[in-house]
């Protein structure tokens, strides 16, 4: 009888572990086939002279030589000191995200409101973002230019058409879009923090700098950490605002490594070539999160 009943138990665990299975097989299928698979052919292909067009038969082993020409390749080092100024964003947005987060949070009505109202850009499509954004930043007919030189400003940016002002400008169309996913994390971060805490410190006499400096910053340093983690991830991956409103110009003054990644291989058609970039993308964003994670056991707190 107990041995029916062991056996019942041990087909009812079998069962169970073959019903895991298969509801995460689809999962891992699709993570295979369409993440690992290519990001192993685009490691191989790094190390190839090839043009997909032209089949597998041209392809020619090159060894590390597509690295070295990245080295004196202007245009790739262009962009990749484009994508670190890119990263001056993630903490100009978390800042401002932050102050927002606490005011909506804390001394604000009707906050649903104004979390849509900040959230539409992120949620809204990047092409009619870049629309709208073009329109107000043309040279001459935009509300924006109107403005300064109704202001007095006898000859204002070009904005998106001006080498020193077209990263500037899709720096801070990249801040507007961010803002409303950070200040709503950040609220979700400033929710979870005990009211306790704040109640003794107002006993003890704590003003309103100390309560944040002590309590809040520290409360939503894993909140903070994370939109760190993901927001210098995101600027490295920064692709379409650019394809869509510069093309990388003027003069490759917005260009960035994927987008440069973008136009080597299916443009420029060397695939071997952008595969060398994809890779080098990689190793920048593991190496600068590993940074992070080594660096965030002496400031979260969880």
């Amino acid at each position: 009888m107990k041995q029916s009943k062991k056996s019942l138990q041990l087909s009812m665990g079998i069962k169970e572990q073959i019903a895991g299975y298969l509801f995460v097989t689809p999962l891992m299928l699709g993570l295979i086939i369409l993440s690992l698979i290519p990001v192993i052919g685009s490691l191989l292909l790094s190390f190839t002279n090839w043009n997909f067009v032209a089949g597998i038969g041209a392809m020619k082993f090159a060894g590390l030589g597509n690295f070295e020409k990245l080295i004196h390749d202007s245009v790739f080092m262009k962009s990749l000191v484009n994508n670190l100024i890119f990263i001056i964003i993630v903490p100009v947005t978390m800042i401002v995200a932050l102050f927002l987060a606490i005011l909506i949070d804390k001394h604000i009505y009707m906050k649903g409101f104004f979390k849509v109202v900040y959230f539409l850009p992120y949620i809204s499509s990047i092409v009619a973002i870049a629309m709208v954004w073009q329109v107000l930043f043309h040279p001459s007919l935009g509300p924006v230019n109107n403005l300064l030189i109704s202001l007095g400003v006898d000859n204002p940016p070009k904005w998106l058409a001006d080498i020193d002002y077209a990263l500037p400008s899709l720096m801070m169309i990249q801040l507007w879009i961010m803002l409303g996913y950070n200040i709503i994390i950040y609220i979700a971060g400033l929710q979870s923090i005990p009211k306790d805490l704040y109640e003794a410190s107002e006993i003890d006499g704590a003003n309103a700098w100390v309560k944040f400096r002590s309590i809040t910053l520290p409360c939503v340093s894993p909140t903070t950490f994370f939109l760190l983690v993901t927001g210098i991830i995101g600027t490295f991956k920064i692709f379409d605002l650019i394809q869509v409103l510069t093309q990388g110009g003027p003069a490759n003054s917005t260009t960035v490594i994927v987008y440069e990644l973008y136009d080597t291989a299916f443009n420029q058609l060397k695939t071997g070539y952008a595969s060398s970039m994809a890779l080098v993308l990689f190793v920048i964003c593991l190496i600068i999160t590993t940074l992070q994670m080594l660096a965030q056991k002496k400031w979260v707190n969880y």
